[in-house]
C-alpha cells in the first residue's frame, strides 16, 4: 500500500470556542409580562421625539431607542422586572464562560427599544465596551427576520477556499437563530451580528441590552 505521507492518527482540536445562549426568559406565565412590555415599548416610541429623529437619520423605517433614551432600565418598573430576570441568566452564561466575576460585580448598563416595521434592516455590528450583549424578543410574527452571527475570524481568512457543500457546524461561516417572542439570547459583545429586512407585514419588537463589570 502506497505511503500517504500522514501518521495513522492524526491530532486535531478545537480551540477558541464561540458560544451563544438562547433560551425562555421565563419557564411560564411570561405572557401578562410581555404585554405590559411590549405596550411600553410603544409608549415609548411614542413620547421620544428625539429618538425618532435619530432613528429617521440612522435607523431608516424603523426605530430605535438606542440614540435617545438607553437605560430604560433606570426609570421604568417594567424594563427594571426585565433586567432582573436577565441578569439570571447572564450568571448561568458568565459561569458556562468561566469569567471570573467571585469579587466582582456585573450590571446592565444600556437597555433600549427596537421597532422594525416591514424592510427596516439592522445592518451589521458590535457593541463595544461591554462583555455580554443580547436582545429580549418582544413581538415577533411569523416569517420575521432571525438574528445572524458571522464567524469572528471571518476577515483573516484571506485566501482560504470555500467550504464544503456539506460541513461540520463547527466550520460554518455564518449562524442564525430564529426571532421568537419571550426568549432571550447571549453573546459575547464582540461577536458581529445583523437583522435582515423585516419581510412581515406586522412590525418585529425587541429590546436589546448590554452588560459590563466592576
Amino acid at each position: 500500500m502506497e505511503d500517504s505521507g500522514y501518521p495513522a492518527r492524526v491530532s486535531i482540536k478545537g480551540w477558541f470556542a464561540t458560544f451563544i445562549y438562547y433560551e425562555p426568559l421565563m419557564k411560564g406565565g411570561g405572557e401578562k409580562f410581555n404585554r405590559e412590555l411590549l405596550k411600553e415599548c410603544y409608549q415609548i416610541r411614542d413620547y421620544d421625539d428625539e429618538g425618532r429623529d435619530w432613528s429617521a437619520k440612522n435607523y431608516p423605517g424603523g426605530y430605535t431607542s438606542y440614540g435617545s433614551m438607553d437605560q430604560l432600565q433606570r426609570f421604568s418598573s417594567t424594563f427594571g422586572e426585565l433586567e432582573r430576570r436577565i441578569n439570571k441568566h447572564v450568571k448561568v452564561f458568565a459561569a458556562h464562560l468561566e469569567m471570573d466575576l467571585r469579587k466582582r460585580r456585573f450590571a446592565m448598563s444600556d437597555c433600549w427599544v427596537n421597532i422594525m416595521p416591514r424592510q427596516a434592516v439592522h445592518s451589521l455590528h458590535l457593541h463595544p465596551l461591554s462583555f455580554i450583549s443580547g436582545t429580549y424578543y418582544v413581538n415577533t410574527p411569523k416569517g420575521c427576520s432571525s438574528i445572524k452571527f458571522e464567524d469572528p475570524r471571518l476577515s483573516k481568512f484571506m485566501a482560504a477556499p470555500p467550504r464544503l457543500p456539506k460541513h461540520r457546524d463547527e466550520n460554518r461561516q455564518f449562524v442564525q437563530y430564529p426571532a421568537e417572542t419571550g426568549k432571550v439570547i447571549l453573546f459575547e459583545s464582540w461577536l458581529r451580528h445583523e437583522v435582515a429586512a423585516n419581510q412581515t407585514d406586522e412590525e418585529r419588537v425587541s429590546v436589546s441590552f448590554n452588560y459590563h463589570w466592576d
